[in-house]
């Protein structure tokens, strides 16, 4: 199960719009801190590139966090979980230790990839991540390779695989589609439709913009869910886990969500209007949206900034060891470069 995901026997719940079932207060609190935790993270990474600090690429999660926290809390032990390069988030909803994926971004050794795949091409198998990838959709097609796996040993475990709106019109996107309903295999598809494809949005770049309904020519069914309402998330990733697990085959669903930066550091994101951003931020903001769901389950401020305290400082602390890490010793070029069979 998920951090924040624990079962409670609490019957303070809160029930949203949109069909989301009930949620105890320690779920949300639960899931509230695993939201502020990504959207704090970034917000730092974000500080560190300006510093020169991270180098490369870097593309940042903020405003998404209700899709990787609503997932994960789907998530069994054995199940993976695959994504694209925006995939900081990911790691973190995933279990993955912070300071690791921060002194990942930076380079140093006690990175999870020993400081050699960077922000897009890290990996921790122990937790089920199998990697941020910088080859648009290409991930899709590995994490379909995922679920065969499943089918091939017998278990009921289940492949999570993020791809983006732009991603979503790769050709290999519709192979892997055909491939996957062929064989009934095990694949949640997630399009984190953030409404732009780096710099050009969804209506310019696609003909049809329902991504839910892009496998009805395989016969893959999908749904379309409020990305920014982290129960809705949850429950729809749920109904298709269920159904997967059971032998269904695969499903699409589309996440509807909204990315507050550009489509990577180096991008300033002159193709859409800061008045636009703003109004997102101010009416549909996942975490403030999670704190007024708070309110209603009668949590109270002391709670809440104990959560807020503890997240500043597990941030701190990343940030500290990254930054006392050393750099990887030049012979880590020829490790990890073949697995022993």
């Amino acid at each position: 199960m998920a951090p924040g995901a624990a079962k409670t026997s609490s019957k303070t719940a809160s029930k949203k719009a949109g069909g989301a079932a009930a949620a105890s207060k320690q779920e949300l609190l639960g899931y509230y801190r695993e939201m502020l935790l990504i959207r704090r993270f970034e917000e730092r990474a974000g500080q560190l590139y300006g510093m020169g600090l991270i180098g490369g690429f870097c593309h940042l999660y903020i405003g998404q966090e209700a899709v990787a926290v609503g997932v994960q809390a789907n998530v069994k032990q054995g199940d993976q979980i695959i994504t694209g390069y925006r995939d900081h988030g990911h790691m973190l909803a995933a279990g993955m230790d912070p300071r690791e994926v921060m002194a990942e971004l930076t380079g140093r050794i006690g990175g999870s990839s020993k400081g050699k795949g960077g922000s897009m091409h890290m990996f921790d198998v122990p937790t089920g991540f199998y990697g941020g990838h910088g080859i648009v959709g290409a991930q899709v097609s590995l994490g379909t390779g995922l679920a065969f796996a499943n089918t091939y040993r017998g278990n009921d475990n289940v492949a999570f695989i993020y791809f983006g709106d732009g991603a979503a019109n790769q050709g290999q996107v519709y192979e892997s589609f055909n491939m996957a309903q062929l064989w009934k295999l095990p694949a949640i598809y997630l399009i984190e439709n953030n409404q732009y494809a780096m710099g050009t949005s969804i209506e310019r770049a696609s003909s049809t913009t329902d991504l839910s309904q892009r496998g009805a020519s395989f016969g893959i069914p999908g749904e379309q869910v409020d990305g920014m309402n982290v129960l809705e998330v949850r429950d729809a990733v749920a109904r298709a886990v269920k159904r997967a697990r059971e032998g269904g085959g695969p499903f699409i669903l589309e996440v509807k969500t909204y990315r507050y930066r550009g489509h990577s550091m180096s991008d300033p994101a002159k193709y859409r209007t800061k008045e636009e951003v703003d109004e997102v931020k101010k009416t549909r903001d996942p975490i403030d949206l999670i704190r007024a769901m708070l309110a209603e389950a009668k949590a109270s401020e002391a709670e809440i900034k104990a959560i807020d305290d503890e997240i500043k400082a597990i941030v701190a602390d990343s940030v500290k060891f990254a930054q006392e890490s050393p750099e990887p010793d030049p012979s880590e070029l020829y490790t990890d470069v073949y697995v022993e069979a």
